[in-house]
């Protein structure tokens, strides 16, 4: 029977299969039922700057609004340890002390302070690790992308000098130089990237003439654009490569790994085909290295990735180019 454990963020994983940030992990029903189908890790719902703000102001204005109506009155209301975002602090809390598998806290903010803020107060719950989600829709044009990028790298910086487990960065396709920008965030010694995120995009209603967020599921053939950075990345850094996006099948995890990839994150198949297609999905590459004769994941991690290929070209331009030679298959 094949050894399905690896390693990520330097924690060891019994598969590497871990079910990503969304509204499964922040259900505690779900996630023992996650852990029960086998999921090698779960990273909790992210918590947001947004969120944070917004329920800041509202708690401020829901304990004011009576106050000093009278002279003697300084308040009307007791002091409340745990609102607001602080909720979310016990539930990662509760979360971890409830399963036996790694379980990861997920930060998505903007501003320096909130971040390593924040992230202390994540790391205080007790995770083995942290995911910072770097992702900036600038609306300044005067913004250099270089400024962007320096910004990141000291947030992560940041977070690193204030807390003392692992942490690892999600990111957006959309840097001018992904390869370079992921040189720096190694260089600074970060523990894990997961590539790439999958965002929601705003739509527009043309009946309605009103803007709509949908909710957007990845689809399979998303699965590309991480697969083709994993397998140029493999060998060239030092940090663990965590794949997302477009994974919905076992062999698909297959894929990443022979790219190079140390794990996987999953969310839109467990939202397409149940939480217990967790266990299909590792039946399944069980079921694949035991017909190929690998025993362990090490086997054949990387086999395919650039560093390993025979064609040199293959995760380049000239995938692109060869096709246009050859023309459309489907014409």
């Amino acid at each position: 029977m094949a050894d399905l454990r690896t390693r990520y963020m330097g924690k060891e994983l019994r598969n590497p299969i871990i079910v990503g940030a969304s509204e499964l992990t922040a259900d505690m029903k779900k996630i023992k039922k996650l852990e029960d189908a086998g999921a090698g890790a779960i990273v909790i719902k992210s918590l947001f700057e947004e969120q944070i703000e917004l329920e800041k102001m509202k708690l401020e204005e829901d304990l004011t609004r009576y106050d000093e109506i009278y002279a003697e009155m300084t308040t009307i209301f007791p002091k409340i340890e745990h609102a607001g975002p602080d909720e979310h602090l016990m539930w990662v809390r509760k979360a971890k002390e409830s399963v036996k598998i790694p379980v990861f806290a997920s930060l998505n903010v903007i501003n320096r302070e909130t971040w390593v803020e924040w992230a202390q107060k994540l790391a205080e719950t007790g995770v083995d690790g942290l995911e910072l989600n770097f992702y900036t829709v600038s609306t300044e044009f005067d913004l250099a992308g270089s400024s962007v990028e320096e910004e990141q790298v000291k947030i992560l910086k940041a977070v690193q000098a204030v807390v003392s487990i692992p942490v690892s960065v999600k990111l957006s396709p959309y840097y001018s130089n992904p390869v370079n920008f992921i040189k720096k965030l190694d260089q600074a010694q970060v523990n894990g990237l997961v590539l790439f995120n999958q965002f929601f995009q705003s739509d527009i209603n043309v009946d309605k003439e009103e803007n709509i967020f949908p909710f957007n599921l990845s689809h399979p053939n998303d699965s590309r654009l991480p697969l083709r950075y994993v397998g140029l990345l493999y060998g060239n850094v030092k940090t663990t490569l965590c794949a997302n996006s477009g994974i919905f099948t076992g062999k698909d995890v297959a894929k990443m790994l022979l790219a190079g990839a140390d794990c996987v994150q999953v969310v839109s198949t467990l939202y397409t085909n149940g939480l217990d297609y967790l266990t299909t999905m590792l039946k399944e590459l069980e079921g694949w290295m035991d017909a190929k004769g690998y025993k362990t994941v090490n086997d054949f991690r990387g086999k395919m990735s650039r560093q390993n290929s025979n064609d040199p070209w293959i995760y380049k331009r000239a995938q692109y180019v060869r096709l246009l030679m050859h023309g459309n298959p489907f014409a």
